[in-house]
């Protein structure tokens, strides 16, 4: 099981992904829209581009619902930020702010929920199509 550490207020942003890793000694977690539990952690990868050879990118891990929690599936965005290293990357990506963290969840969760069931005649009013 886990164990409390207090946070250590001086290093870094508690507002932000990287800075509430720092504080905090743990990745962030979100309650999803979809009333799971989620985890994040911020990855990097090559990008195959001499000019950003590295991106960075938000892996969400869902957590089950069980009484013993485990990971119960993923999302990941693209990446969302670019540099020369896997580390500065990974620096400009943890500069999110929490709040734009779980927005992006919530907006990954929202492309992969299924189809309203709403025929499409009353769901394109809400798109903004025309009558």
């Amino acid at each position: 099981m886990g164990r409390f550490l207090p946070p250590d207020h001086s290093r870094g942003d508690e507002r932000t992904l990287g800075g509430y890793q720092a504080v905090h000694a743990r990745p962030a977690a979100f309650a999803g829209r979809d009333g799971a539990s989620y985890s994040v952690e911020i990855e990097a990868d090559e990008t195959g581009d001499p000019a950003a050879p590295f991106g960075a990118y938000l892996l969400f891990v869902r957590w089950s619902r069980d009484a013993d929690p485990r990971p119960s599936g993923h999302l990941e965005t693209a990446y969302l930020a670019r540099g020369a290293t896997a580390d500065e990357a990974r620096a400009v990506l943890g500069a999110m702010p929490l709040e734009r963290v779980k927005s992006v969840l919530d907006e990954l969760i929202a492309e992969r929920e299924p189809p309203s069931g709403r025929p499409w005649w009353e769901a394109m009013h809400d798109d903004g199509g025309e009558s």
